[in-house]
């Protein structure tokens, strides 16, 4: 299985810290760095708030040599298609090849009334989600008068996420190479994994590649646990925090059972991004998983 670092931009993550994490995650061997892209906070509340998160990675992409790069995820809503192709095409330039992009409908109504954009319905914004993904794909690939193309060829990783429902699994089918699901059970993440093989069946396609994003809370022991817990245990929504919590060995064995269940990549969110010593932990269940 491999492992990714996953951080809440949105959750006041400034640009100094945004470099630790980067330089921690690359040195500690982890296969890449994502970040959500959300306008204002969900968790801690204002002030905090997010930099833009295509900005973000564009610079994490000029410091950095081998990190995969990308959003868990970008909503349809905040850019056109033309500008999100765009952004990411710009960032697989600066990384010779590193990015990814994680699309979806967009969900959290608030920054959508803060900063203006439209919200929509859930079913527009899905019919929004298959508009944009085809349009990239042909700036990306076909459209003859759209350049520069992406280093990555036949173009960048696509991931779509969701709980395997009928209008996210479609649109991944049709897509994208990697269908991600959050937060799920074990049970979850193997009924979920077989309802997309079953659609990608459907649609004599090869199966898409399955990943987890989820919480996490890595210690060195009990004790260490315990602490590093108490850095977000006093926050709203502590009880998605416990997806994954334990010492190195413990994560280690609770993944071999996802990977298991078909998972073939976790995006572990360290939620106290102000502890970057944890990072290490998290190459540490990396290299055990390798």
């Amino acid at each position: 299985m491999r492992i990714c670092l996953m951080l809440e931009g949105q959750e006041g993550i400034e640009w100094e810290q945004w470099l630790a994490l980067a330089r921690a995650a690359e040195e500690a061997g982890l296969e890449g760095l994502f970040r959500s892209d959300h306008y204002r906070s969900i968790v801690r509340g204002d002030p905090a708030g997010s930099l833009d998160a295509w900005a973000t990675l564009a610079g994490l992409a000029a410091r950095t040599e081998r990190l995969r790069l990308g959003t868990m995820v970008s909503p349809v809503t905040f850019r056109p298609a033309s500008v999100l192709a765009k952004s990411v095409v710009t960032v697989d330039h600066i990384s010779h090849g590193r990015v990814e992009l994680g699309i979806g409908g967009g969900w959290y109504e608030a920054e959508h009334e803060t900063y203006g954009f439209r919200f929509g319905t859930a079913g527009e914004r899905l019919d929004e989600l298959e508009r944009q993904l085809e349009e990239i794909q042909r700036q990306w690939t076909a459209a003859p008068d759209v350049w520069p193309k992406p280093v990555q060829q036949p173009r960048p990783p696509i991931i779509v996420g969701g709980s395997a429902k009928p209008r996210t699994v479609r649109a991944a089918i049709r897509f994208a190479d990697e269908y991600n699901t959050t937060f799920p059970t074990l049970e979850q993440a193997r009924e979920r994994r077989e309802r997309v093989d079953a659609a990608a069946d459907a649609a004599g396609r090869p199966p898409l590649r399955f990943s987890i994003m989820t919480a996490c809370v890595v210690g060195r022991d009990e004790r260490d646990v315990r602490r590093r817990q108490e850095l977000v245990g006093g926050l709203p929504g502590e009880e998605r925090f416990s997806a994954l919590v334990g010492t190195v060995e413990q994560v280690v064995e609770l993944l071999d059972q996802y990977e298991a269940a078909g998972v073939s990549r976790a995006f572990l969110q360290h939620l106290a991004h102000e502890d970057v010593d944890m990072v290490g932990l998290l190459g540490e269940v990396a290299r055990a998983l390798a």
